[in-house]
């Protein structure tokens, strides 16, 4: 099964061992060996931990109760050639896109990655193949806002696959620039779009009427025709529209400033207001993530 993560570090134990990190040498040591009652999977490293030798066991023993029980199965799922061993004081490792992250940056080709993160948890990832999620928005504002977002939810999901994002950002200036304009409006200052050679106003300003052309979406176009009785030359700077459907990076996460107070789905697509909450950006990734692998779970 790719993505494999333990549903909490508590069953994750750690144990340095004499014996050869073989699948013999595990199963015979760790057999009718007593673990604790929360022990599901064992991270072993030898003596010898300089040389890096590292394997992960997954072990069964009866639940009764007991604080310690004897060890009745052992699942050997990596060995050393597999495994890195990765030490990431900055990473929480009840994350499973951190766990992943770290797997992606640091350990390439590794099938299976131990990773030793923050207060010196030990937990690990088993074929991390990471959700592909493009996310699709503009700037400036810089960072690009939803992309920043949908990156500060997943340091935290901690109930989410292993998810990797993929920016797919419009510079704004650059698609003013198909359009020439000695005058430029946009929605407001918070933009923060200057365009060498170009005057820019902002709509939330109501400055005086003038030849401009708007960079904005449907819903400036009308603040547009409501303040001045017309609707001005335009570049459209809809997210949902400049990037439409999902692409090769995998389903799409966009925005729109049409939606005010929840999301919108389509299939491989979830769109998130202009303005949305880090609560709506969550329920925006959980639900392409279903819609991938909806049997996905920490183990």
């Amino acid at each position: 099964m790719a993505n494999l993560v333990p549903g909490q570090y508590r069953k994750v134990s750690v144990a340095t061992v004499d014996a050869p990190l073989t699948a013999e040498g595990l199963t015979g040591h760790f057999l009718g060996r007593e673990v604790y009652r929360h022990t599901r999977y064992v991270v072993v490293r030898d003596r010898d931990r300089d040389g890096g030798g590292t394997a992960v066991v997954e072990v069964d023993h009866p639940d009764d109760g007991s604080l310690f029980a004897p060890v009745k199965a052992v699942e050997v799922l990596a060995l050393p050639p597999e495994c890195a061993y990765v030490v990431a004081p900055e990473v929480d490792t009840a994350i499973p896109s951190s766990l992943a992250a770290v797997a992606r940056e640091q350990a390439q080709g590794a099938r299976c990655v131990v990773v030793e993160g923050r207060y010196r948890h030990v937990s690990f990832i088993l074929d991390p193949q990471p959700l592909r999620i493009r996310v699709g928005d503009v700037e400036p504002p810089a960072p690009a806002k939803l992309l920043d977002q949908a990156r500060r939810v997943l340091e935290v999901a901690e109930d989410l696959p292993p998810i990797e994002l993929v920016p797919d950002v419009v510079d704004l200036v650059a698609l003013a620039r198909t359009r020439p304009s000695a005058a430029y409006l946009l929605p407001c200052q918070g933009s923060g779009v200057e365009v060498d050679g170009a005057a820019v106003e902002f709509l939330d300003q109501r400055p005086p009427r003038r030849p401009w052309t708007l960079l904005g979406c449907a819903r400036s176009r009308a603040i547009h025709e409501w303040f001045y009785g017309d609707v001005p030359e335009t570049v459209d700077t809809c997210p949902r529209r400049l990037f439409a459907g999902p692409g090769p990076g995998g389903p799409l996460l966009t925005k729109c400033c049409l939606l005010e107070d929840r999301n919108a789905e389509e299939p491989g697509v979830a769109v998130v207001p202009w303005g949305a909450s880090l609560d709506l950006v969550g329920r925006a990734l959980a639900a392409l993530a279903a819609a991938e692998d909806p049997a996905w779970a920490p183990a």
